[in-house]
């Protein structure tokens, strides 16, 4: 069995944002409350977090989550790795130091923004990171594997998963025919769908139902949403059958 975990299905900026008066900024409604987009995976006896962006500590302790496997990094923007720094919780109470897997242009990224956790002599305390290099075919984390999707995000490469039956896109606006053949036969495909309205570099919520389709998911949740989404309450009731908003907490378990 699978668990999928969501940490946080907001945009860069998170729901509410700051300065913001409009109805989903102000709603009570929980659902409409959204951290930086990340999910956790686990089987029992592996577990992975997609992305660990500046909400990554709060989310760990939200959900008590006390060991990780590894992190997998979809890409090198802010959002989406600034909270590296705080696995050396796990560091300490583990004794051990963290698979971080990125591509190698993300790679250079992280060793730039974290270069004191990469220092030939690095401060005490600093965060003990193991890169692992993503590799064009299938890999594993423990007990899970993983079959990297790659697409774009308007002109920079991003890099999706596929663990069992559940695959995880975010943050693209392009994917080619023979990535989407890696999606054949999943289960839960959960994908980025920012807003209803064009974006340069982000599916809408139709270009994502789109995606779906073409890779056969027998359920889709749309996640990395933006207050232009709507509110949660009235925007479900719109979408097709078999297609949901994901919200922040929300626990799926897959046989």
């Amino acid at each position: 069995m699978i668990r999928l975990t969501f940490l946080g299905t907001g945009t860069s900026q998170g729901v509410p944002m700051i300065g913001c008066d409009c109805p989903v900024c102000r709603s009570k409604d929980p659902h409409d409350k959204r951290l930086r987009s990340s999910v956790m995976i686990e089987d029992g006896s592996s577990r992975l977090v997609i992305d660990a962006g500046p909400d990554f500590r709060y989310q760990m302790l939200r959900e008590d989550v006390r060991d990780i496997d590894a992190i997998l990094l979809t890409h090198e923007h802010t959002d989406h790795i600034m909270g590296l720094d705080d696995v050396r919780a796990f560091n300490y109470f583990c004794s051990k130091s963290i698979d971080v897997w990125a591509t190698e242009r993300v790679q250079r990224v992280v060793r730039k923004n974290f270069d004191y956790a990469f220092a030939e002599k690095p401060y005490p305390g600093a965060p003990r990171i193991t890169l692992q290099t993503i590799p064009e075919e299938p890999f594993r984390v423990g007990t899970l594997e993983v079959t990297p999707i790659f697409g774009r995000h308007f002109t920079l490469p991003v890099t999706g998963y596929r663990v069992g039956p559940v695959a995880y896109l975010t943050d693209f606006n392009h994917i080619e025919d023979k990535e989407i053949e890696k999606l054949q036969g999943v289960e839960v495909l959960v994908i980025n769908a920012l807003r209803h309205t064009r974006h340069i570099s982000h599916f809408t919520v139709s270009d994502a139902i789109e995606v779906a389709r073409r890779a056969g998911a027998r359920r889709t949740l749309l996640t990395h949403l933006s207050h232009q989404i709507g509110l949660h309450a009235e925007e479900q009731s719109k979408l097709p059958e078999g297609v949901s908003l994901a919200y922040d907490r929300l626990q799926i378990e897959i046989p």
